[in-house]
């Protein structure tokens, strides 16, 4: 039985000679003879003729590709709990094996690379159930699209700062909630150092710790950062070049040093001294990395101590520390369900993958925290959407639409008219499947109970100068432990379009600042 992907052709040539069958998965016509009258000469230049006619009339009515239309997914259920394992992790005790200076001396030409462990926010939470850690992922997805969307919109707007406190002005950095990241790892703050739980993202830029004395900190799992124990925190004084690097700094009139304020989208916020500390990461030390030492943080923070700030803006920590590390990085993040293997992140030279496949950064003048990145099309079962073009995922002279790539949105959200063009050309090519009732802001679910395996339409991502095949655990994901599975792509009425973390499973994605570009390896977690 032919699969919706395939046409084909028969053509009854006399005696029997002739049949065509032209297949999406193939990259030419196969032919097969058969006749009654083999060897007969005389009829092979009709043959051949009719041959060659019969395939360009085929080539005439078939599309051929040479993408897979279907792949296995494997059927898990939802992941549990995991579990913390720092073995990696420098302890305390031990010497630091290298120094890095900052990025204003010149010695940071010196260019060194390191490996980092990453887990999952959930390991942080309290005890919950594989389908509480679930939802409560989809909760703090909600919040960050909305707040990243919101953001988006106010693009060029006056009222993208925020004000605490007299004389007080701040700019809203990447408006994230719930912790703002899904991925945190561990390394030390200060000399000597201390080591803390933060998390890493690529949708913010201010790099920040709560502080002793805490004017109020929520509570995290390790002690709070006092910077009088450190012998390398410095405050950072008003009007230094450091300070102005902050869209809106502030400065506290009585010690005449440098203030900082990061809100995000919830409600949550940040707010203290801007300083500059020194960072250990399993040995390698960088010294001089302007953060923010926060006495009052409030809101919906998890667990970590503070944030890594990985985007493109000039305070993130890719930024201050580019120099020291070829301004280059890249991660894998583990598929859970799947893999015990803790994800991992690498700064330097390392980082770039030769398997890579890279698209260019496209640059957003008006706001330059976010990786920008042109998405052209998508490939459902071997065949590219109708619907989906480039114009949908434009970025314009207003630094309005566009497509991201975000390291904390979970679910990948396109702008609703691709979304909807994608929705359709899966489920018609995952008409065999049992369909299930909608689940959250999932509106295509689909009942495996039962099943180990099934067979699903392959999705490929057409990026300029790069086509991603995604795995199909990356696409149609457990959301129950009753066998529910549902195509992880969301619809979104804003023009930014976000490629999550779901559908980043199981690549190196590089972040190659140097070239202006970045890649996806497939396969890069081994």
């Amino acid at each position: 039985m032919l699969s919706p992907f395939t046409r084909a052709t028969f053509c009854i040539a006399p005696f029997n000679y002739l049949y065509s069958l032209t297949s999406a998965n193939t990259s030419v016509s196969t032919l097969t003879f058969s006749s009654s009258m083999e060897g007969k000469a005389r009829n092979a230049p009709a043959l051949l003729f009719f041959s060659f006619t019969c395939v360009l009339l085929s080539l005439s009515t078939t599309t051929i590709s040479t993408s897979p239309q279907f792949q296995t997914l494997t059927v898990n259920p939802l992941p549990n709990k995991p579990t913390l394992s720092w073995a990696d992790t420098e302890p305390e005790s031990e010497p630091e094996t290298q120094t890095l200076t900052d990025s204003t001396s010149s010695e940071a030409s010196t260019t060194t690379s390191l490996s980092l462990q990453l887990h999952h926010l959930d390991a942080l939470s309290s005890d919950k159930t594989p389908q509480d850690l679930f939802n409560s992922r989809l909760a703090r997805d909600a919040s960050r699209v909305k707040s990243i969307t919101s953001l988006a919109a106010a693009v060029g707007s006056t009222n993208r700062t925020g004000a605490r406190g007299p004389g007080f002005s701040s700019s809203v950095i990447s408006g994230l909630a719930q912790g703002s990241g899904e991925y945190f790892t561990r390394l030390g703050v200060g000399t000597p150092a201390r080591y803390v739980f933060m998390v890493l993202d690529t949708g913010s830029d201010v790099v920040w710790i709560q502080c002793a004395p805490c004017k109020k900190c929520y509570s995290q799992t390790d002690p709070v950062f006092d910077p009088t124990k450190s012998r390398s925190f410095a405050n950072i004084p008003c009007g230094s070049p450091l300070c102005r690097r902050l869209d809106s700094p502030g400065c506290s009139t009585k010690k005449q040093i440098c203030l900082y304020q990061v809100s995000y989208g919830d409600g949550s916020f940040t707010y203290g001294d801007f300083s500059t500390e020194t960072l250990t990461f399993r040995g390698t030390r960088v010294g001089r990395v302007a953060l923010g030492c926060g006495h009052d943080n409030e809101g919906l923070f998890i667990g970590a101590a503070g944030l890594l700030g990985l985007g493109r803006g000039r305070l993130s920590f890719p930024s201050q520390a580019g120099r020291r590390f070829s301004r280059k990085f890249s991660y894998c993040l583990v598929d859970r369900s799947a893999s015990s293997k803790p994800s991992y992140m690498v700064f330097g030279d390392s980082a770039i993958s030769r398997t890579a496949r890279y698209t260019p950064l496209v640059s957003n003048p008006k706001l330059d925290t976010f990786y920008y990145v042109e998405l052209l099309g998508v490939s459902v079962g071997g065949t590219r959407v109708p619907g989906i073009t480039a114009s949908l995922f434009k970025l314009d002279s207003t630094g309005n639409g566009g497509v991201i790539i975000d390291s904390g949105t979970s679910v990948t959200r396109l702008t609703r008219p691709a979304y909807v063009a994608l929705r359709d050309a899966f489920r018609v090519g995952a008409s065999n499947l049992k369909r299930a009732p909608e689940f959250s802001l999932f509106d295509t679910c689909f009942d495996l109970s039962g099943k180990t395996e099934v067979k699903v339409p392959t999705v490929v991502l057409h990026f300029r100068g790069a086509d991603v095949s995604l795995p199909a655990s990356n696409y149609l994901i457990p959301v129950d432990n009753s066998g529910s599975f549902c195509f992880a792509f969301a619809g979104t009425m804003s023009g930014l379009s976000i490629i999550g973390n779901i559908q980043q499973q199981g690549f190196r994605v590089v972040y190659d600042l140097a070239a202006s570009r970045v890649g996806f390896a497939p396969r890069g977690c081994a």
